[in-house]
């Protein structure tokens, strides 16, 4: 058992990135290029273009948006060269904190995640400072009331690593990044479907906040969001409402 705010947690998170799915096409659409340019743009041959296609579903992104990103990273249309980056730091009360980025600018984009770090009460740490604590991994999460039985025969059965029970009642199905999407077709085939699912860096140990440190650990995770250059937060931090 473990994590008994998990599922308020992940719901909370989970609204805050729905409200901003203007902002979420965009950087959709960045991966999409990236992907798409790394390993060409067939979803059926790019596990990773594939993964991007169907987080860009998830949230409606239009079907010519999606296209268009593609044709865009195989050259069939023109487009911005972008590069990966991944910052790492530490937010209130130490939590962990990585940021991924995609960028045609690297001075510009470190300067802004410099600064919202700074100004919310984090800072940046050197290159490996917490990715330790962190494992990268696919993760799903099903809802309170969930049949942890069946769910966990389904999982196994479909190739998953681990799967948690929470203290909430929320059940959690953890598996190898690559295999995420065949795992998730599979649960779904056996009447499972997620509330949440992603690749992710998943925290090893949280980091528990509450009042005005939870409050200022959301204005710094919010302030490094925003930033355009910026594609995932990860965070070691549990804020409680």
């Amino acid at each position: 058992m473990a994590g008994h705010s998990k599922w308020a947690n992940i719901q909370h998170r989970k609204g805050r990135q729905d409200e901003k799915r203007g902002a979420a096409f965009s950087k959709l659409a960045k991966e999409i290029t990236v992907s798409a340019k790394a390993g060409g743009g067939d979803p059926a041959f790019n596990p990773r273009l594939r993964l991007a296609v169907d987080k860009a579903k998830g949230v409606n992104m239009p079907k010519d948006k999606i296209d268009n990103a593609i044709k865009k990273g195989t050259g069939e249309l023109e487009g911005v060269d972008y590069v990966e980056i991944r910052y790492e730091g530490y937010g209130i009360g130490g939590a962990a904190v990585i940021v991924d980025c995609l960028t045609d600018n690297r001075t510009r984009t470190v300067a802004d995640v410099r600064h919202a770090f700074n100004k919310h009460g984090g800072n940046m740490g050197t290159d490996g400072c917490v990715a330790f604590q962190f494992k990268h991994c696919g993760q799903m999460l099903f809802a309170p009331g969930t049949d942890e039985a069946k769910l966990m025969d389904a999982a196994i059965e479909a190739g998953a690593e681990d799967v948690v029970s929470n203290d909430d009642g929320s059940i959690e199905v953890i598996t190898a990044p690559g295999d995420f999407l065949a795992v998730k077709e599979a649960l779904a085939a056996a009447g499972f479907t997620p509330e949440f699912g992603q690749v992710t860096m998943k925290a090893e140990n949280e980091t528990e906040l509450s009042g005005e440190e939870g409050a200022k650990m959301q204005k710094l995770l919010d302030a490094l969001e925003a930033i355009d250059d910026v594609q995932e937060v990860y965070t070691s931090v549990v804020i409680e409402e």
